[in-house]
């Protein structure tokens, strides 16, 4: 079950929580609560006001559940905060000390990421004070692994940009000859990145991506995360701009 069907459980529950309490106060004396416990019939009698609101005022259930969804979405991330934002190492753009970190989940066969990519380029280049943290997310098929080993093996190497712009600038589909031929075009130890296309400790960085990308709900790419916020598709970069100033003025607010 996912923290998207967890939640769906969660926000009924809170909103017939929340709107009891909050109309409990108008049901009057006669529900009110007595020294003894409460009086007969307190239990349906409070579940029938707050059927009959919420048949009256169903706008509230829209906002209820956002809220909730937005809240667990914070929870998620705070206790994920430290793996997502901790680059593999080399597969970082932008200022390595910048105040936000925009944490792009991607796979190199997803044309909305090649567009994507533009978009974070565009945004680094306009905002000094950007971190941009890679995190190679292969979903789409089996070249889609391969690329991504190979990328994890130019950020070893100290060409992760090389060889991530090679790919999303270079047209055709991601296949294993497009792979091999931007590993040369990157300038890259084709020995070394043929080892470790098959090396247990990149498989392992990819499975955790795979992991965190589940724990988050990601569905698909790109998908980006940034402050207390995730962004799911190719949303052009005045979206991303604006979770950048939301989750820099936020960081100042404490």
């Amino acid at each position: 079950m996912s923290w998207i069907e967890k939640g769906l459980g969660m926000q009924v529950r809170a909103i017939w929580a929340a709107a009891a309490v909050l109309i409990a106060g108008a049901a009057g004396a006669g529900l009110a609560q007595t020294a003894s416990g409460p009086p007969a019939g307190y239990r349906t009698a409070i579940e029938t006001i707050v059927r009959e609101y919420i048949l009256a005022h169903p706008e509230i259930i829209p906002e209820a559940m956002a809220r909730l969804q937005s809240r667990e979405v914070t929870r998620l991330l705070d206790t994920n905060r430290k793996e997502i934002e901790t680059p593999f190492a080399g597969a970082v753009a932008g200022n390595p000390r910048g105040d936000v970190s925009v944490v792009v989940f991607f796979d190199y066969a997803c044309p909305y990421c090649r567009q994507g990519h533009g978009d974070v380029l565009a945004l680094a280049k306009a905002d000094p004070q950007l971190r941009i943290v890679y995190r190679d997310f292969p979903v789409l098929s089996p070249a889609s692994d391969e690329a991504a080993m190979a990328s994890l093996s130019a950020a070893q190497q100290g060409k992760y940009a090389a060889f991530h712009n090679a790919m999303f600038e270079a047209p055709g589909r991601v296949a294993h000859e497009r792979t091999i031929a931007t590993v040369r075009a990157a300038g890259l130890d084709e020995m070394k990145t043929a080892k470790d296309l098959a090396s247990p400790a990149l498989k392992a960085e990819i499975r955790k991506n795979l992991d965190l990308g589940r724990a988050l709900g990601l569905t698909g790419t790109p998908s980006y995360v940034i402050g207390n916020r995730i962004l799911s598709g190719a949303v052009g970069v005045d979206a991303l701009k604006a979770a950048v100033a939301e989750a820099r003025s936020a960081k100042a607010a404490g």
